[in-house]
């Protein structure tokens, strides 16, 4: 894919300019946004990422080239990123509820996250980058590390309600801490004593989170396309909006019960299109002799298919399992009449004055 130097400016100045514009907005009028104001600002991030999907097909697709299809795999790739963001939601309510951060500043909080991961992606990103051009063999171990995530994110059926990882044990135990909270400054000065706020530790709950995340996000995206500008675009495009997607979704996201497993399957299945394709590629000496090895590749076409049929189930599954067979539970003894309670009907066989 050959992308222009005036492309990468372009690419990389609006996405400078969208998140000056998220924090000037937060930084203006710390709140919290409405439905309204969420949907309005989601509607434009979708469309713009469906807008430069199809600009990537149109300008940018070879069709005499065997990996050409440039379109469908910033669709695919996009997707995925969106779904692990999603995904990712799910940690920043845990974060959010477990250190008990004001309403009001979590829009804050959640602008230093994603700013965070956009960092440890894009550091990701150009590792995977030069990894993959100078090492064949490290699809196998993407391939490899995949299938594991799938393992473990299958058995995760309900999310750890502890957001203190090691590192935030680390620094309460070796920090001092005020509970007052000042908005992002991450210490205040009290009696001459610097002290950290609860923010500081919010911060780094979300960075260790967004680390883990770029670990997982990035081998997964590589399955897809190894085109660094479509990984890198596919990841800004998966983290604008997610900001308006916590607080739209609120606690809609207990609904989808089911979204660790459809992850879990769509890692799996990239994990053994990472491994195919190294075996297609192989130039490991121990492996057919360093040879090619014959084996069939996965298209992007039914990747992509796969990746949104397999979201649609997940998400008709889940809206299923706790809208019509939860609510209904099982049927249980009737509850005892109140007789002072003016709302129960009278009993005919009373007699009345």
């Amino acid at each position: 894919m050959q992308v222009s130097q005036t492309e990468w400016l372009i690419t990389i100045g609006v996405t400078i300019a969208v998140l000056l514009f998220d924090i000037a907005i937060v930084a203006r009028k710390p709140h919290e946004p409405s439905t309204r104001e969420c949907l309005t600002y989601l509607s434009v991030y979708v469309g713009l990422a469906i807008a430069f999907g199809i600009w990537v097909t149109l300008y940018h697709n070879d069709p005499s080239a065997s990996n050409g299809d440039y379109g469908l795999q910033f669709f695919a790739g996009w997707l995925t990123e969106y779904s692990l963001s999603v995904d990712n939601l799910f940690i920043f309510i845990i974060i959010m509820a477990s250190f008990n951060v004001p309403r009001k500043y979590q829009q804050e909080a959640l602008m230093v996250g994603i700013v965070l991961a956009l960092i440890f992606r894009g550091i990701f990103i150009a590792l995977g980058a030069v990894a993959i051009n100078q090492f064949s063999w490290v699809f196998y171990v993407f391939g490899a590390f995949l299938v594991y995530t799938a393992w473990t994110l299958a058995k995760d059926t309900d999310h750890d309600d502890d957001a203190e990882n090691a590192v935030v044990r680390f620094a309460r135990s070796h920090l001092k801490f005020t509970d007052r909270w000042e908005g992002l400054k991450l210490y205040v000065i009290e009696n001459g004593k610097r002290l950290m706020t609860p923010m500081f530790l919010v911060i780094v709950a979300l960075g260790t989170t967004d680390l883990i995340f770029a670990l997982d996000s990035i081998p997964a995206i590589y399955g897809l396309t190894q085109e660094p500008y479509l990984v890198f675009t596919a990841n800004v495009f998966a983290l604008m909006g997610l900001r308006q997607l916590y607080f739209l979704l609120g606690d809609l996201m207990k609904r989808l019960v089911y979204l660790s497993q459809g992850l879990a399957f769509i890692l799996f299945f990239i994990g053994v299109k990472l491994v195919l394709h190294a075996l297609h590629e192989n130039e490991v000496p121990f492996i057919n002799g360093g040879e090619p090895v014959p084996v069939p590749e996965i298209p992007t076409l039914l990747s992509l298919g796969v990746i949104v049929v397999t979201l649609l189930i997940t998400a008709a599954a889940s809206l299923y399992k706790t809208r019509v067979l939860e609510p209904a539970g099982p049927a249980g003894p009737p509850d005892p009449v109140d007789p002072a309670d003016p709302a129960e009907p009278p009993d005919p066989a009373e007699p009345r004055d």
